[in-house]
């Protein structure tokens, strides 16, 4: 009884609330304040798509100890991780940041311009798997320390093979969403059916990554799942 009431306070809203009030907001960045206000008051239905801001300070920390220069984001939307990431590089870091649609990055860019941060940036609107090959037949492999995905989930594993040739040994490949809501755990009856989609892609990416011998790997549950992918041949 006492393991099942432990579980239940680690899984509750009022913790995540908890984490984000008492530690993550008074750390944040006042650009990244701003940016999370701006998306939440313009794209209110899609705000959601944005990382938390504890997975936010968490990615900075880790670029930090890396001592990360030369980045590869997938999926901007309107850049909270992305500029968690700029603010979190040397003053000559680089960003190459990938998205289908500008139209969302538009909405994050003055906070990046106030931060000055945004000549770190080098924002593509493209399709990702073909400026990915791109960047490989350009000769770009090896040359990135970090990389994050947060895009359309079918496309992760496509992206994987990608990104295992851009990312340096060393390198870290960072995947979200990977417990999508927490759906990846439960029994496909009990899915919502808004979910059900993503989380058949979500599953067979973490079956695939956990067997995958060219990376160490750790799944993260802060916010929506974080997988860490160390590459290591």
């Amino acid at each position: 009884m006492a393991y099942r009431s432990m579980k239940n306070i680690l899984q509750s809203p009022a913790l995540v609330q908890y984490i984000l009030e008492e530690n993550s907001y008074p750390r944040e960045h006042e650009q990244l304040k701003e940016l999370r206000e701006a998306t939440l008051e313009t794209l209110k239905p899609w705000s959601v798509m944005s990382v938390p801001a504890d997975q936010g300070l968490f990615l900075s920390m880790l670029l930090k100890l890396m001592n990360a220069k030369k980045t590869i984001e997938i999926g901007v939307f309107t850049g909270y991780s992305l500029l968690a990431t700029a603010l979190a590089l040397p003053a000559d870091g680089q960003i190459t940041a990938i998205d289908v649609n500008k139209e969302s990055f538009e909405v994050g860019l003055p906070f990046m311009k106030k931060a000055g941060v945004d000549h770190k940036i080098n924002f593509v609107e493209a399709q990702a798997s073909v400026f990915l090959n791109d960047l490989i037949n350009d000769g770009k492999g090896g040359e990135f320390d970090f990389a994050f995905v947060d895009a359309n989930k079918e496309g992760y594993i496509i992206y994987h093979e990608f990104l295992l040739k851009l990312v340096k040994v060393g390198g870290v490949i960072a995947y979200d969403n990977t417990l999508w809501f927490g759906s990846v755990a439960q029994n496909e009856d009990d899915v919502d059916e808004i979910l059900k989609v993503n989380r058949i892609h979500l599953r067979e990416l973490n079956a695939f990554l956990v067997n995958d011998s060219r990376i160490e790997i750790a799944l993260l549950s802060i916010g929506d799942g974080l997988t860490l992918c160390r590459r290591i041949q």
